[in-house]
Formats: structure tokens, sequence, C-alpha cells
């Protein structure tokens, strides 16, 4: 066996060695320890600081405050009023439905608040908050907050709610604002509407929606392990929407609704100057407060399934024939064209035919007018001269020069939805029906039946043509708008179209003169509003026919259902030498236009003119 003797010395050298290496890469250790040490706390302070926060910190959209509506006198229409909703936040909710059933112990929930919330809950983000419930009262708030331990995903929020303090003035006009369905979700800019739950749905509010709306704000807040904020570290303000100012005089547009009461029908009236437009009723109306933060079920079937149909704007899109309102044009037309026609009368016996055809196109006037000028004819409103002129005019000469007026076209109001009514023309029928245009069918269209359709709005603004003389201004219904409640209004200059020159510029006075006989003279058939008038008014009444009437029968309104009955119109602007003021009205099933519409003329044109517009 061999002896081994151990090497102290070389083993003691080998244990310094590997001691030296391992102090060594402690040291370093230590150093790169040291090193990244100092990056994260000094160099990258700032960069880890704010991915920290983002853990703490959450960016919330605040809504802007949409701008106000007012009247052209500042008379406010359309406000914003501070309101209490309960709102829950899915992500803090272990069971959504367990959170509803306990919160309905301690406030009335109603069926159609659950079902809007579900439907909320299924295109929201689960850390956004979504409203179970509006219009919480003082009780309903106190209750919620006696239970909030309860209820840690609940929040009682406050937020302005849009409010309309007329009720139902105006609605046709204002419209009215809504919750955003899933289909404006895809128009609407995401990022502007991330904090607002309305926007306009009808009226001016979705017209001048871009301009009401404002633009989104942000607090980056600071919340806890609950999702509570505990302050605000940034605030970026959000800009209010601009508040505008209609060229409505809410004064008037009162006395105007009031002045056609329970009837279905229209008023529009401008200033033939510069298209504005002072009042803009279309009855019945209906409150558009229903409608802002849910109108339940049974009342928008109500609204809906209703004959009178209060949510049709008959002002914007009912199209009707204009009946004898149309012979102020038709005569103008004839003067233009057929000059003669100033130096020749027709016999109205009663009836007209065309020659080879047996079918009499009968006068309302059963006895007739006698020998007729077209002074007379529209004064005292014959039929059978107006089919002659047509006759003579033929349709497409007809169509051609009203067309320069705006019948059978939209006016381009700031509104949407408007409709065009419709001017025919043997073209037109054509395209439409692949038929020939008839002869008789322009008799009608000289008396303003047939297929001739107007709205009550194009009705006012042709008229107002008239009352101008050819000046052409495109209706409006916004004449300034303010950027804030301190800062200037700015007015919108109006806007002058295509003006109608004539030949003869007398002839305008021919017109003129004979609308102002209508009511101003023994014959005419609106004579009975011109009693102690203290000024003229020029007008045209007007009666258009909703079905037909055999050749042997005769129209008696007392044996016709009431839905049957002729419609009631009557267009007019006033004075007569300078007119401030020019309406189209229509009664529907109202029957004589002389008797219904001229009657509310008055009353609407003598509040402005007289007892003034403010």
């Amino acid at each position: 066996m061999r002896l081994t003797i151990k090497d102290h010395i070389r083993e003691s050298r080998v244990f310094n060695e590997r001691v030296t290496i391992g102090l060594a890469l402690l040291v370093i250790l230590i150093i790169v320890i040291m090193v990244r040490l100092v990056y994260l706390q000094i160099i990258s302070h700032e960069h880890f600081s704010t991915l920290a926060d983002d853990n703490r910190i959450t960016i919330t959209a605040v809504p802007p405050t949409r701008g106000l509506i007012y009247d052209r006198n500042g008379v406010l229409l359309a406000e914003n009023l501070p309101s209490y909703s309960l709102d829950i936040t899915p992500e803090r909710s272990k069971d959504i439905d367990a959170t509803i059933a306990g919160l309905s112990q301690i406030i009335t929930i109603s069926d159609n608040d659950i079902t809007r919330f579900k439907k909320l809950l299924k295109r929201k983000r689960s850390f956004i908050s979504i409203p179970l419930r509006f219009r919480l009262n003082d009780e309903e708030v106190a209750r919620i907050a006696a239970n909030r331990h309860r209820f840690p995903s609940a929040d009682v929020e406050a937020r302005l709610i849009r409010s309309y303090p007329n009720g139902s003035l105006a609605v046709h006009t204002l419209g009215y604002v809504g919750r955003i369905n899933e289909d404006e979700l895809q128009i609407l800019d995401s990022t502007n509407y991330s904090a607002t739950r309305f926007t306009g749905k009808t009226g001016i509010e979705k017209f001048y929606e871009d301009t009401l709306h404002g633009k989104v704000g942000y607090n980056h807040v600071e919340t806890n392990a609950l999702g509570r904020t505990l302050r605000t570290i940034k605030r970026i303000p959000p800009v209010p929407g601009e508040n505008i100012y209609l060229t409505i005089d809410a004064r008037l547009q009162h006395i105007a609704e009031q002045a056609l009461g329970n009837r279905r029908g229209a008023i529009v009236a401008v200033d033939p100057e510069n298209g504005d437009i002072l009042a803009f009723v279309s009855m019945p109306g209906y409150d558009p407060n229903l409608f802002v933060t849910g109108i339940d079920v049974k009342s928008y079937n109500n609204l809906r399934n209703s004959p009178d149909k209060p949510l049709f704007n008959r002002a914007l899109q009912g199209q009707y024939p204009p009946g004898s309102t149309m012979k102020p044009f038709i005569g103008l037309a004839g003067l233009e064209l057929e000059r003669k026609i100033t130096l020749t009368s027709s016999f109205c016996p009663g009836w007209f035919m065309l020659k080879g055809d047996d079918h009499k196109y009968r006068d309302w006037k059963k006895e007739g007018h006698g020998k007729t000028s077209l002074d007379k004819a529209i004064v005292e409103s014959c039929d059978v001269y107006f089919y002659n002129l047509a006759r003579i005019l033929g349709i497409d000469r007809m169509h051609h020069f009203l067309s320069q007026f705006g019948f059978g076209k939209r006016t381009g109001i700031d509104l949407i939805g408007e409709l065009a009514g419709l001017l025919p023309s043997s073209e037109w029928k054509r395209n439409k029906y692949q038929l020939p245009w008839y002869p008789g069918e322009t008799l009608i269209s000289g008396i303003g039946q047939g297929y001739t359709l107007t709205t009550p709005l194009q009705l006012a603004s042709t008229t107002a043509i008239i009352a101008t003389k050819g000046k052409r201004m495109q209706p409006r219904l916004v004449f300034a708008q303010q950027a804030t409640p301190d800062a200037e209004i700015t007015l919108l200059p109006p806007q002058e179209i295509n003006s109608v020159t004539l030949e003869k510029s007398s002839n305008w006075d021919k017109i003129i003169k004979s609308m102002t006989r209508v009511v101003h003279s023994p014959h005419g058939t609106a004579r009975t509003i011109a009693r102690k008038l203290p000024f003229k008014i020029a007008g045209k009444t007007g009666t258009a026919q909703v079905f037909g009437i055999k050749q042997d029968e005769e129209y008696d309104k007392e044996t016709v259902a009431a839905r049957l009955r002729d419609h009631s119109l009557f267009i007019a602007f006033a004075p007569a030498e300078k007119p401030k003021i020019a309406l189209a009205i229509i009664v529907e099933n109202g029957g004589s236009g002389s008797a219904v519409a001229a009657p509310i003329s008055r009353e609407i044109i003598e509040q402005y003119l007289v007892n003034g517009s403010s």
C-alpha cells in the first residue's frame, strides 16, 4: 500500500484562488445589481412610474354641455336640467341579475328599464357604467346611499338632461334628443361621443347635432382597488356645444298653434325679405320630453298608431293638392306667356268641355260666373277660366314656368326629411307610368288638382316670391349662433337664390292687385276677414278635393266622412304694399278655404303686425 502525502501549500493556493474568484464574482454581481437599481430607480424612474400609475389611474371621458336653443327674441326653447341616474359598472358586479334584483327592492325599476339596460350591456365595455334608471328623486337617491355598501357596482350619477320647457310648442321644428342606438353608433365619432348617451333624433336637434353637441373632455383620476375615485390628477375640460337662435317667434308660434286648435293641419309663416321662418306649425303635436330618457312602449304605440299622426311633420313632409291657391301662379304664367289674355275674357256657364269630349269639368259655382276676366277669376276663384287658360298654356309650359318658383323641388330648409311635392309634366308621366298625358289632366292641373302636390313649406315659400315680386330667399330656421354664453352672438347672413324675373314686371302688380281684392273686394272669396283690418292682406283661398266625384253627383260635406272632406287652404302676405309676413295654411278636411283657413290667417297676421313679434 502506497502512502500519499498531502500538499498543504498547493491546496491552500487552490483554495485561495477559488475564494478570490468567488469574491470577484460576488463583487461583479453586486455591481450589476447596483447598476440595475440605478437604472430602475433613477434613470428610468419616470417611465416605470407611469407604468405603475396605469394600474391605479383611469382616464374617464367628460361629456360636453349641449348647446341651448332660443327663439328669435331670446325665449328659451331647449335647455339642460340636472338629473340623477342609477348606473351600474358591469366589471364590478359578480352577478348583474342579483344586483338589479336587490336594487329593485329599494327603488322602482320597470321591465322597460331592465330591457334597455341589458341591450346596452351587450354593446358596452364592462368597465363603462351603464344607466339603469333615470330621473331619480331625492328619496330614491337617499335610499341608494343608505344601502351603498351592498352594491359596490352601483353609483348615483348627476348629469344634465335635455328638457323642453314649453312642452309640445314647435316640437316639429325643435325635434328632440334620445339615447344613441346601434345604427347611430356606426355613424357618430366614437371618440367625441365616448361620454355622450344622447343625440339629436329629429328637427333642429338632429340637423344641428354637430353644432349643439360640443367636444368631449377627459379626467385622469386615481382610483382604489374597488374602483372608487380618490382624486383627479389631470383635467382636460370639454368644449360646450354652441347655442343657436331660431328665426321662429315663440309667441307667434303659440298663437298659430292655438288658432289651428284641435284640427289637423299645418301653418308656415315666413319673412319674405330674408327667408326667416316665423312660425312652423304641424298639428297635432306631442311632448318631446317623453323621448329624452326613453319613452315607454305604451305611450309610443299610442303616438305611432294614432289616426291623427302626431309624429308626422305635415309642414315639411305633408304633400297636398294646392287647389285654387295655384291660380295666382297660373294667372301669372298666362300674363307672361299669353299676353292676349289681358284683353279677353272667358264666359263661365258653370262648366267647361273639351272639344270632342262630352265630359263636363265643373266650376265650384253651379250657376257659373258669367263673363270673367283674369282679375275676376282670381278674386272669385273661377275654375272655368283656369280650365281654359291651362288648355291654352299646356302642361309643359306651365311646368317650365312654375318650376322657377320652386314647385316640385325641395326648398333646402335646414331640416332633415323635407319632401319635394310634385309638379307634373308630360315627360314625368311617361317616365312614371309609361302613359301619355291627356288634355283633361291639363285642365285640372290649372286649378291645382290632379297630380300636382305641394308642401305647406313650399307653398309659403312660393307665396313669398309673389310678395317680393320675384325675390327668392332661402328659407331658414337658424339665424344666429353663440359659441359660449358670454360670447357675442354671430349672425348668419340670409341667402338669396335664383330670383324669378318676368319680361313685364308690371305683371307682378296685376296679380298682387287681384290677390288683394280676394280679401278686400265685395265679391272676394276671403272678404269676411277684411272687416276692420288696419292694413291690406293679399291672399288666395283654396279648397282641395280628397277624392273624386262622379259626373252626375254633387259634393255634400254633410254626407261625406270627416276624413274624406275637402282640405281647406289659404295663402297670403301683408301688408300687401310692403309685405313683412307671408304664409300658407292647410287644414286637413277643413272644407272651404274662405271659411276655415282664411280666418286663421287673419288672426296670425294681425297678431304679428299689430301686436308686434316680441
